[in-house]
């Protein structure tokens, strides 16, 4: 099931099934949140429903009380990942970054076991489908400027800087 929610960084477009979120980001096109994954991983049918609907209404909760002030809103919604081993890894530890206290991604690298693996670890930020929901926007190059961002990095540093006004 998908959805659009409006956010104040823009409309916000998830796909879940049964409250579990696949892939999400900052657009309205739908099309574009289906194509974060790859095509053996995407749900065989995708349904536009409303916010409100069973499939996706905890997540779009989440999503709203995040940009309310609850910045653990996001925390506790379920995800599901498609990858290697170490990517499932480093999706799982991207979950565990606090708000407010970003890691470059040499840190991120360190955390996961593989200091020399900056390229492999930022590849993991950059295949993140589920956006908000694993902070991949919590990673942040070795200077301290933010990097790329899939949904832009305006967005990137609008959540960056809500998450360092509430930490």
């Amino acid at each position: 099931m998908i959805t659009t929610i409006d956010t104040p960084d823009g409309p916000f477009t998830l796909l879940a099934e049964d409250g579990v979120v696949l892939s999400s980001g900052w657009t309205d096109d739908p099309q574009a949140v289906l194509d974060r994954l790859a095509a053996g991983s995407r749900p065989a049918a995708s349904t536009l429903v409303s916010p409100d609907h069973p499939d996706v209404s905890a997540p779009v909760e989440a999503v709203a009380a995040y940009y309310a002030g609850d910045l653990a809103a996001i925390d506790q919604v379920p995800v599901r990942q498609f990858g290697t081993a170490w990517q499932l890894a480093g999706w799982t530890r991207l979950r565990q970054i606090v708000p407010g206290r970003p890691l470059s991604y040499a840190e991120f690298a360190t955390i996961l076991g593989r200091p020399s693996a900056v390229r492999a670890a930022a590849s993991i930020c950059a295949r993140n489908a589920p956006a908000l929901f694993v902070p991949c926007h919590r990673v942040l190059r070795g200077d301290g400027s933010l990097g790329g961002f899939a949904w832009g990095v305006s967005v990137k540093a609008s959540l960056l800087a809500r998450e360092a006004l509430a930490g």
